[in-house]
């Protein structure tokens, strides 16, 4: 008697599952570092820049879509990025979902989770034990939200703000579009929760801060869980290229310019951001997110960047390397450690269509021309490469009603820079005496084909 009436309260407990029916759910964790037993590297800019103090927390912010039996898990993490072998660590504590997708916000003011940014560029500024609470953190934020899970109806709406960024790297290319979902509960309309995605890094903190914070997301996050009543979701988008607050001048209420590097401005703009989600959200119309699919495709890109390869060597990246053999789409993958020859970083590039919302899932910061489809028709005088081709647009690929961009997907892999646009080698382009800031933080420069190429493929189900 004792096992029926156990199994009865579970049912009754659990959300029908009925193919084509929504059900959504929200979870979150507290992933901050704990300071004072050994050092939080932070990351993001430079070498040894330990945190003193914690002024907001990290966060790992999950929500779970479901149609009938088939489960979508989204993360997304306060952190500056994760490599695809940390994501495949939480993946594979999360058996029966249909998909996980782990995405950082790209946060330049948290704990260092990719190696590059401990006291030395010889030595990982990673703690294994944070990386260990990290994983755990996204676990329990997926398993929470698929606890929670209730059935769903969801609106979509979008709103543009080219004031709220600033493109760091000429020509001058912004993603200005915020896209932002709320769920509700279908007969009363009462809030479950909104999910948005913006376009920007997460840096107006700067350099020289060395407080622990999720920078204007957390802000952005609490805005919106204030005006709209339910839990959020912050998803980064397009920020390579580079979209950026830093030099981005933002006033406060009373029209005093804030200064980079100061709370006073990642407030203020973080809270723009989440008043931009409201107007998009006022003006937002019904969507259907039923049926899933997703298509993902792993793929090498050839690590060209000399201090990649050094990381490497040293020991600061620790992602395994491959066999670079020709082509990003092999039969089959071959390990490597020999760097004598052509390497490759194993990535994942993803496609979502749920219902009338198609997603494009890039594992690093793509630049909006690669986007939006505004590669120069014709190179600088001084670019690298002035001949290549132009990649396949992600956008031009997306035929659906609506559409959105999560990057940072599942990996991090860098800048991803229009070929055209490269311009590592003197002279350079626009008539700089130096080089502009980008390929440093490339793989190569036939990373952005690779990836659009890929994505282009998976789309048309190649």
């Amino acid at each position: 008697m004792r096992l029926v009436v156990a199994l009865v309260a579970v049912l009754s407990a659990s959300p029908a599952l009925t193919a084509g029916e929504l059900s959504v759910g929200f979870g979150e964790a507290d992933i901050t570092p704990e300071l004072g037993q050994k050092p939080v590297y932070l990351a993001g800019f430079g070498q040894d820049r330990k945190a003193k103090s914690v002024h907001d927390p990290i966060t790992a912010r999950a929500v779970v879509l479901a149609d009938g039996g088939d489960k979508i898990a989204v993360v997304s993490v306060d952190v500056v990025g994760l490599f695809l072998p940390t994501v495949d660590r939480i993946r594979a504590e999360l058996p029966g979902f249909k998909y996980v997708l782990v995405s950082s916000t790209h946060n330049h003011e948290g704990p260092d989770t990719l190696g590059l940014w401990g006291p030395t560029p010889f030595q990982s500024g990673i703690d294994p034990a944070y990386l260990d609470k990290l994983v755990a953190g996204c676990v329990k934020a997926v398993k929470d939200a698929d606890a929670a899970r209730k059935p769903a109806v969801a609106t979509i709406g979008t709103a543009t703000a080219p004031e709220l960024l600033k493109d760091g790297r000429l020509p001058i290319f912004l993603h200005d579009e915020l896209v932002a979902l709320r769920f509700a509960d279908p007969r009363t309309n009462a809030p479950l929760g909104v999910v948005v995605q913006w376009n920007c890094h997460p840096e107006a903190l700067d350099s020289k801060n060395t407080a622990v914070t999720a920078d204007f997301v957390g802000y952005t996050v609490k805005h919106l869980r204030a005006s709209q009543k339910c839990p959020v979701v912050y998803l980064t988008g397009t920020v390579g290229g580079l979209m950026t607050t830093l030099g981005l001048p933002v006033k406060d209420e009373g029209g005093k310019e804030l200064a980079d590097g100061t709370f006073e401005k990642a407030d203020r703009y973080g809270t723009l951001v989440g008043k931009l989600a409201d107007k998009a959200l006022a003006a937002a119309g019904p969507v259907t997110l039923t049926p899933f699919e997703v298509r993902t495709r792993a793929a090498l890109v050839r690590v060209d960047n000399n201090l990649y390869r050094l990381g490497w060597q040293f020991g600061t990246l620790t992602r395994p390397l491959y066999e670079w053999p020709g082509t990003p789409t092999p039969e089959a993958f071959t390990e490597t450690k020999d760097l004598s020859k052509p390497i490759a970083a194993k990535t994942e590039v993803g496609y979502l269509k749920l219902g009338e919302l198609e997603v494009a899932v890039i594992p690093g910061e793509i630049y909006p021309e690669l986007v939006l489809g505004k590669v120069v028709e014709k190179a600088e005088a001084g670019a690298d490469f002035p001949n290549a081709p132009a990649e396949p647009a992600v956008y031009a690929q997306l035929k659906g009603k609506h559409r959105m961009l999560i990057g940072l997907g599942n990996d991090e892999l860098g800048y991803f820079i229009p070929k055209r646009q490269w311009d590592e080698k003197p002279p350079f382009a626009y008539g700089r005496k130096t080089a502009q800031y980008g390929e440093v933080n490339s793989v190569g420069p036939d990373a952005a084909g690779v990836i659009c190429g890929v994505f282009r493929d998976s789309v048309r189900g190649k």
